[in-house]
């Protein structure tokens, strides 16, 4: 089983010729409200992929924490432990832009309520294969489901994102670091894409660079280093796409794919996503991933 301890959020999404600059207003072409948030992206992604997963989080009680719940278990993922606590759940705010661009303002909720892992949270952690981890929660509760996870012997799979310092502490219970470029340069300070990968992994036993319409880039400690293109697609909404191809990656990695075949897997599924609107709503079944391997 993957656990992901991480955000919901609903997502309040405009989409726009171009986004606004300071001060200034657009008239936008449509709006949806969309289940959303790093954590519950990453857990429907898995679930959508074939993957068993369970989500640890908190939403609010509020109609959002109703819906959020209602998108996970609609997907397959297991949310018994999934906390509701008072007042609003968490909100990201999306401009998308009509090239597939987009900018996101989080607000976080309920997600700032998740200071430490519960007793739950760390007896579904003991029994997983892998544990999802982004950086929308506090990073106190982030260090503490990563350190749990390191002692039950469970892989640890970071999104380090929203990017921010990453503490010793956290980086030592890693097993996978999955940054975007801009991530990986921020967290390294290069730009470089492989100096970046060998920062970080001096850091992590194991690194995949995401690079959007470049591929990915994949090193470990061992020595491995491979180079992964990207499905050639037009993009309509690049929202969650991250998201999706981690989910996919999580579930690759639990059914023993080479590393190679695990990124080409997740490579497929994010390509597939981008191709629809918005966040939970794009990420693609099992069978969409399978049919799009099959005839690529």
């Amino acid at each position: 089983m993957i656990s992901v301890f991480g955000s919901a959020n609903m997502d309040l999404v405009a989409y726009v010729p171009s986004a606004p600059k300071l001060g200034e207003t657009v008239t936008g072409r449509a709006f949806r409200t969309i289940p959303g948030g790093k954590g519950a992206n990453q857990a429907i992604a898995a679930a959508r992929a074939g993957g068993q997963v369970a989500f640890l989080g908190a939403v609010g009680d509020d109609s959002f924490g109703a819906a959020l719940r209602a998108t996970l278990e609609e997907a397959g993922v297991d949310v018994a432990a999934l906390r509701r606590v008072e007042g609003p759940s968490g909100i990201a705010h999306i401009v998308v832009e009509d090239a597939g661009g987009n900018s996101i303002i989080v607000v976080p909720g309920a997600n700032g309520r998740v200071t430490e892992p519960s007793g739950d949270d760390l007896s579904v952690i003991a029994g997983s294969s892998a544990l999802l981890l982004q950086l929308e929660l506090p990073m106190e509760a982030v260090i503490g489901a990563a350190q749990a996870a390191q002692v039950s012997g469970v892989a640890v799979i970071l999104t380090p994102a929203p990017a921010q310092p990453l503490p010793e502490e956290l980086l030592d219970a890693v097993s996978l670091i999955v940054p975007n470029e801009h991530e990986a340069a921020a967290i390294t300070g290069l730009t470089d894409q492989d100096k970046a990968l060998d920062a970080l992994l001096e850091r992590v036993p194991e690194a995949v660079i995401t690079l959007g319409s470049e591929g990915a880039l994949y090193g470990s400690r061992e020595g491995a280093r491979l180079r992964v293109p990207a499905v050639r697609v037009k993009a309509v909404d690049t929202t969650a796409a991250g998201d999706t191809f981690v989910g996919a990656l999580s579930v690759a990695r639990s059914e023993g794919m080479a590393p190679a075949d695990a990124l080409h897997f997740a490579s497929v599924a994010a390509s597939i996503s981008v191709q629809r609107e918005g966040a939970s709503t794009s990420m693609p079944t099992r069978a969409e991933i399978d049919a799009a391997l099959n005839t690529g």
